[in-house]
């Protein structure tokens, strides 16, 4: 019932008025007064609790009002509770407190859309807060709701918990003899002694004399993890999200975001991880990163400058620096930044060995040799790490590719060799560019029935490769297979009939095999496709 006199105290003072009037003392009958007439709900905590009850209001990414509830701080430092639902497709959020002053929410701190809580943090100053009850009310207890009020003393409602069901093993769930709008979702319920008990759920229908509450103990439970970027119920709001409290979660937080995020949402969270994290190098290498990424190479300087100032990992911030400053010579040519060079890349990562000598330093170094076109220099640390743990297929393609600017084919075939050696058979798709590559070499070599192994074995792997077929159609026609070339070349036009190569291909199998009039038709076919060597065959084998 709502707070007020019941029509039954009503008559008791009327039959006493009189009495009260002559006989009492004025001290007496000023208390007795106030007693009488105070509301049922104004409850002796009720106007201090009141302080800590909020509206909360959330808005769509065009700054138009989505959806509002009610909440309640349960810290000092602005962390609070609500229902989940008004954050659903919300782009900002904002409460407006006891004394109608409005904070911005900072950001999610957890949320649960099965039973509809949600924790976040409020940028406020200093937050009067509510104490949540230790332990749940029982069945027949007497219950208050707490709803908001705007600078004045709130009206509490009245009601009982008709029923209480455990989940999680230690949290309530309260059916509550209350009937309530939806006005009130959010606001607290409470115990006699002014705890909170649960956060409210209004009755699902104007008729229906039940309302709900949940927990508020299980709302402040709610956190984030390394995992909550993927969390279905996080996903449905743009509220930024909270960080796990412990670094190496944050971090992991981090990584996984950078690929799942929009570039503004992932620089808001490595600004989050900077503020909570403030030494801790991470968080300005990732912030280096976003400026790469927008061409402020300044501010990527100096937040790596800061990174190894922090750093409790010095050798990996190095590796790290070098790293920035080699993806952006290589892939941002169009703007130059004239203290990023390979040559500052290789002292970097020269510093990160000189620190601590792991072979993943070498590696880099020879990455940037390699890029720098001094390519003995590179070869002769890709050989050095082939005696020791990162003896592997990239090692050794990477010192093909060395070879190959050497002009040494032969060398290069061989390591090669190697590489595949380290893949068992059959071939899975990860060995494609290392049978690609030792396919090429092997015809260069004229060791030609490798050559079409390693195609065999390429398009087994892709067979709805197109430009393979193409490819091995044209090894076979110059080691003089040509049924074999024909039957690819028509595997090639299968699966591409707009391919002009697979046309190409089949039209000169088919003239060497003296079928002219269907090659010179399949030639044409070619050069309408718009294939530029079409007319040179066309000519050869017209005449």
């Amino acid at each position: 019932m709502i707070c007020n006199i019941a029509q039954k105290e009503k008559s008791i003072i009327k039959a006493w008025g009189d009495y009260i009037y002559f006989q009492c003392p004025r001290g007496l009958l000023f208390f007795l007064f106030c007693f009488l007439f105070s509301p049922v709900g104004a409850q002796p905590w009720a106007k201090k609790a009141s302080q800590a009850v909020f509206t909360l209001k959330t808005f769509k990414a065009d700054g138009s009002l989505l959806s509002s509830a009610n909440g309640f701080f349960i810290s000092e430092q602005g962390e609070a509770v609500s229902p989940f639902t008004p954050f659903k497709g919300a782009q900002r959020a904002v409460v407006i407190d006891a004394q109608g002053k409005e904070w911005p929410v900072d950001c999610i701190m957890g949320a649960n859309g099965i039973y509809d809580v949600a924790k976040f943090q409020v940028t406020v100053k200093k937050a009067a807060v509510l104490t949540l009850a230790a332990t749940p009310a029982s069945n027949g207890s007497t219950v208050w709701l707490l709803p908001y009020s705007a600078k004045k003393a709130p009206a509490c409602q009245q009601g009982t918990v008709s029923q209480t069901q455990d989940f999680e093993g230690k949290y309530a769930f309260y059916t509550l003899s209350m009937q309530t709008t939806e006005q009130y979702a959010g606001c607290p319920v409470l115990n006699d002694e002014g705890q909170v008990l649960g956060i409210l759920q209004p009755s699902a229908s104007a008729t229906e004399t039940s309302s709900y509450a949940v927990s508020a103990n299980y709302a402040n439970a709610q956190h984030v993890s390394s995992f909550s970027m993927n969390d279905p119920t996080l996903q449905q709001t743009s509220i930024p999200k909270a960080l796990p409290e412990k670094q190496d979660e944050a971090l992991l937080t981090l990584l996984m975001a950078s690929s799942s995020m929009t570039a503004e949402m992932f620089e808001q969270l490595v600004e989050r991880f900077i503020t909570k994290f403030p030494q801790a190098a991470d968080g300005y290498i990732y912030r280096a990163r976003t400026h790469v990424d927008k061409g402020e190479f300044a501010a990527a300087e100096e937040d790596m400058r800061q990174a190894l100032k922090v750093s409790d990992a010095p050798d990996n911030t190095h590796y790290q620096y070098a790293q920035l400053i080699y993806q952006k010579v290589v892939y941002q040519t169009d703007k130059p930044y004239e203290s990023w060079t390979l040559e500052r890349a290789l002292q970097e990562s020269q510093e990160a060995y000189h620190i601590k000598p792991e072979p993943v330093y070498r590696l880099q170094q020879a990455q940037l040799l390699y890029a720098m076109q001094k390519y003995a220099d590179a070869y002769a640390i890709y050989e050095e790490l082939q005696q020791g743990p990162l003896r592997n297929a990239e090692n050794f393609y990477a010192a093909a590719q060395c070879k190959i600017q050497l002009d040494d084919k032969k060398a290069a075939l061989a390591l090669l060799d190697s590489a595949l050696v380290t893949f068992s058979k059959p071939y899975v798709k990860t060995a494609a560019p290392y049978l690609r590559l030792h396919a090429q070499l092997s015809m260069d070599c004229r060791r030609y029935q490798l050559a079409i192994n390693d195609m065999q074995d390429l398009v087994t792997l892709e067979p709805a490769n197109a430009e393979l077929w193409a490819e091995k159609a044209s090894y076979e026609l110059r080691v003089s297979l040509t049924d074999q070339a024909l039957a690819s070349a028509e595997e090639c036009i299968r699966l591409a009939p707009d391919n002009s190569s697979g046309y190409l291909l089949l039209g000169i199998a088919q003239c060497i095999k003296g079928l002219k009039q269907d090659g010179l038709q399949n030639l044409t076919k070619a050069k309408e496709l718009g294939d530029s060597q079409a007319q040179k065959f066309i000519d050869k084998y017209s005449n």
